[in-house]
């Protein structure tokens, strides 16, 4: 049984203390992720719960542990989700890096008990009503023009060129936006979720044509998710819509378009699966469960905060504390992943899409996969021959501890024509 229990039931070790400079682990800088599973085999030496300082000396616990995961995501009267419990939210500077993760919005993300219960419940039940035959042909119509823009060169960047493109453009048709819109929405969500400059005037761009679209569609509701947001029986009000619709995208665009990427990493580099790319489809669906296992886009969350005093894998928790949530760690957890464990085959008991009521919504796992395998299957399919167009070593993974995912993935392949060919 997990170790949880409040903190006046039991005294702890010397070593069980609250996050300090003293004996915390820095979680940031450009080394930091370099190895993930060095970094996390280190740490669980220390035990499924340990202090850690992110940016700028923040202290916080990080949970590495399967079982502490799993609590912690099935307690949100423990560990709750409003950042503004943070024992130090009053104390970040303005320019905190880790900001957008923790600067509290009117969002579903941070809505807690029966509110969240009503805002999530509505956007699952506006996901819930799309037709799965539907969105996957919508998904293989999608990767086919996005195939056709460079089938005939002969080469690609297989994540800037097609992962990254999918997700975004599947979102587009969900939420009924005019296809002439789709390009300009594209490139706004790669940059809002990037760290430059340009993240928070391509936000406000987002922001903007959400808060349209949802007047757009009082006026002329149709088969999509903001006119079933508008309809439910919830009663959201405008601004809960567009604020939830930006969560929505946003959720769907890195985590998904990762996911591709690293799935075809793995189909393209690794010899048990690249043996069925060159003869078909068949191996797309392990792949992509493999990859949730051992290389999960959404590496590390913040976070859930401590309601209340409490222990938590041998450790004191105090009321406020920050939790960092180590999904890719806890998948890997030895008590759960041995290392006998030749591949995950179906087993879908990852954290990948976190757990309880603030995990990834239903339906929404389901809509990503069918959205990543038919990307997957279509490349396959129209480009079997793809190969990389450079030595697996030279395959850089973007300095994160957050999320999971390669600079770049060249590949080569025999130019073909492309599907919709313009009429001569």
């Amino acid at each position: 049984m997990t170790d949880v229990s409040p903190a006046s039931e039991h005294a702890l070790s010397p070593d069980a203390r609250c996050p300090s400079p003293a004996d915390a682990i820095r979680f940031y800088g450009p080394q930091i992720a370099e190895d993930p599973p060095s970094l996390y085999a280190l740490m669980r030496r220390r035990g499924p719960v340990v202090p850690i300082l992110l940016d700028g000396d923040v202290p916080a616990w990080f949970v590495l542990g399967y079982r502490e995961v799993h609590h912690i995501t099935a307690n949100p009267q423990w560990f709750a989700r409003d950042c503004r419990r943070w024992n130090l939210y009053d104390q970040l500077p303005a320019d905190w890096p880790l900001l957008p993760y923790v600067g509290w919005t009117p969002s579903v993300m941070f809505a807690e008990g029966a509110e969240h219960l009503r805002r999530a419940g509505a956007i699952g039940d506006a996901l819930d009503a799309l037709n799965r035959t539907e969105l996957a042909a919508t998904c293989a119509q999608i990767a086919d023009r996005v195939i056709d823009a460079f089938a005939g060169d002969g080469h690609a960047d297989l994540l800037t060129q097609y992962a990254y493109q999918i997700p975004a453009r599947v979102m587009a048709r969900l939420f009924g936006l005019p296809e002439a819109d789709i390009p300009a929405l594209v490139n706004d969500v790669f940059d809002s979720l990037d760290v430059d400059d340009n993240a928070a005037q391509a936000h406000q761009r987002l922001h903007a044509r959400m808060r349209q679209l949802v007047a757009d569609k009082h006026a002329h509701p149709g088969s999509d998710v903001p006119s079933r947001l508008l309809a439910h029986s919830a009663r959201l009000v405008d601004d809960e819509i567009v604020i939830d619709l930006l969560v929505v995208m946003a959720a769907a665009q890195a985590p998904t378009g990762n996911w591709i990427g690293n799935a075809l990493r793995l189909m393209l580099v690794d010899d048990d699966f690249s043996v069925t790319l060159q003869g078909g489809r068949s191996s797309a669906a392990e792949a992509l469960n493999e990859v949730l296992w051992k290389d999960t886009p959404t590496q590390n969350f913040i976070g859930r905060w401590a309601v209340q005093d409490c222990h938590l894998g041998g450790r004191l928790i105090r009321k406020g504390d920050l939790l960092v949530l180590g999904f890719a760690a806890a998948n890997t957890d030895p008590q759960v992943l041995p290392r006998s464990h030749s591949g995950s085959g179906a087993n879908r008991a990852h954290m990948s899409f976190g757990h309880g009521e603030h995990g990834c919504p239903f339906p929404a796992p389901e809509l990503a996969e069918t959205i990543a395998k038919t990307a997957v299957e279509v490349l396959i399919d129209r480009l079997p021959d793809v190969a990389l167009a450079l030595p697996v070593s030279t395959l850089r993974w973007r300095p994160s501890v957050w999320m999971r995912g390669l600079y770049e993935l060249p590949v080569a392949f025999t130019p073909t024509l492309p599907l919709n060919r313009p009429a001569t």
